[in-house]
């Protein structure tokens, strides 16, 4: 361990005596986002639920770590971000227990939901790494490096997790509570990983914590997500489901006009309206929408049978496994490479050409779905553009934000990201769902439609090239700092 994290000290300057050890949490957190996705059809038989009611599993934790990622983010500010690190890491582990020994369905459904704190994991630990860097004449790039060794430890957790995952689903068959013992197994052995060897963030920003916003901006992603909800269940016609969507998007307009009169908001909107944090942090909500939100359709169509329903993959868990290890490793790959690459062109340029391989990536399964090889050429590319977006939004929030604020900052990109995934969860469930319906299913109960499918590649692919549209406005030297923002400020 201190033959490696010498070398990583080497390469990271004054940050890289932390990274070892924040590289072992975001395996964990790879694990936790790769193990559950070769087994969603094997719990949804084992709960006795639709296919696209699994959906509704990642619309709740979505739901979850959007409220909760600002919140705890902020918190990470005021009172240091590895305290907070700690507390969801505990909060992640009962919750991963919880979804181990649950007896029913709803009690899955909490358990599952309340899992979300990890999403807070990278943000703090991209904040916490850009504090340690001050001493170095570069830190946006020193945190870039950084960030794409933490990604590439996810992604190479996520492959471990779904290689493994998809391996016990097959040999514990019958006995999914003991399968899903392993991810909370990992996420309490992580615990100790921080309290042993991560350090305290040196600055804190101190105030108070502004209750009020973060109120206002839970009720209007209750009211929204409410919608989504009715309208899944009552169909698209229901007029209180609009209604409830109308309310939230009231709710988040009077919130946003609200944390423009503190002077510590919850969520900085002065921030959002920085010429390099606005294209940010839009290409986080639309590359939430494919990067969260397509999990489980990906999932269930690579188990749908064709021989039944003339579309799918036909494909084991452990074949899906396979598909997903694919998938990952092109995430890693780009995460690994977005540094380089940014190096050689610039850090925006890279962000433009990884949105539109996203694109590309998901619309190449408009044409090319029918067997398996295809699927994994489309995930590839996907993939690699991805990779690139998980490790370097965090990255350029933080180039922009000012020093005491980069917890904030990091913290949006993946609130908003999961924010993106949430929405797309619960439209992607309503598309299947309702499309279903419409074919009659096909002669299977539980099966999605091909439209439905279809519907979200498309949505995937049209959002990661609007994301990359959207970068062309961020300024040509933005996430470029060579000195500390806050000497800028």
């Amino acid at each position: 361990m201190k033959t490696r994290l010498k070398g990583t000290a080497g390469l990271l300057g004054g940050a890289g005596s932390i990274v070892g050890f924040l590289l072992l949490v975001e395996l964990t957190s790879g694990v936790l986002q790769g193990y559950y996705t070769p087994l969603f059809t094997d719990i949804a038989r084992h709960l006795k639920i639709h296919d696209a009611d699994v959906n509704w599993f990642e619309a709740a934790q979505l739901l979850v770590s959007a409220l909760a990622v600002p919140l705890l983010a902020k918190l990470g500010d005021m009172f240091g971000h590895r305290r907070v690190l700690l507390i969801s890491t505990a909060l992640t582990a009962l919750a991963s227990w919880g979804v181990a020994l649950a007896p029913d369905f709803w009690t899955f459904l909490l358990a599952w939901a309340l899992q979300g704190f990890y999403v807070v994991w990278l943000p703090l630990e991209v904040a916490l790494i850009y504090s340690h860097s001050q001493a170095n004449n570069n830190p946006a790039a020193l945190t870039r490096r950084a960030s794409g060794i933490l990604v590439a430890g996810l992604e190479l957790g996520v492959i471990l997790g779904a290689l493994s995952g998809g391996a016990l689903g097959e040999v514990l068959v019958g006995k999914i509570s003991l399968t899903l013992m392993v991810p909370a197994l990992c996420v309490t052995l992580c615990l100790w990983v921080i309290w042993r060897g991560v350090p305290e963030s040196p600055l804190r920003s101190g105030g108070r914590l502004d209750l009020k916003g973060f109120g206002l901006i839970s009720l209007s992603l209750l009211l929204i997500t409410t919608g989504l909800i009715f309208m899944r269940i009552n169909g698209l016609l229901t007029w209180w489901a609009w209604a409830a969507v109308l309310l939230g998007g009231l709710a988040l307009w009077g919130f946003a006009r609200f944390e423009l009169q503190q002077a510590d908001p919850i969520v900085d909107i002065r921030l959002l309206r920085m010429p390099g944090m606005w294209p940010v942090q839009l290409t986080a909500f639309l590359f939430g929408l494919s990067v969260l939100g397509a999990q489980v359709p990906l999932s269930t169509f690579a188990r749908t049978d064709p021989a039944q329903l003339g579309y799918g993959l036909g494909v084991s868990s452990g074949q899906v496994s396979v598909l997903i290890g694919v998938y990952v490793l092109s995430l890693l790959v780009g995460a690994l490479l977005f540094p380089w690459v940014a190096k050689r062109a610039t850090p925006r340029i890279s962000l433009i050409s990884a949105a539109s391989l996203v694109g590309v990536g998901y619309l190449l399964f408009l044409p090319f779905h029918g067997v398996l090889w295809q699927a994994m050429l489309n995930m590839f590319v996907a993939g690699l553009g991805s990779g690139a977006l998980v490790a370097a939004l965090p990255a350029a929030a933080a180039a922009i934000a000012p020093l005491r604020h980069t917890g904030m900052a990091t913290g949006l990109t993946n609130a908003i990201k999961t924010l993106g995934g949430s929405f797309a969860s619960c439209i992607f469930g309503l598309a299947l769902a309702s499309q279903a319906l419409r074919a009659g299913a096909a002669g299977s109960p539980t099966a999605g439609s091909l439209n439905g499918y279809l519907l979200v590649w498309m949505v995937c692919g049209i959002s990661g090239i609007l994301a990359a549209v959207g970068l062309f406005f961020a300024p040509k030297s933005a996430f470029e700092s060579t000195i500390p923002i806050l000497e800028k400020a």
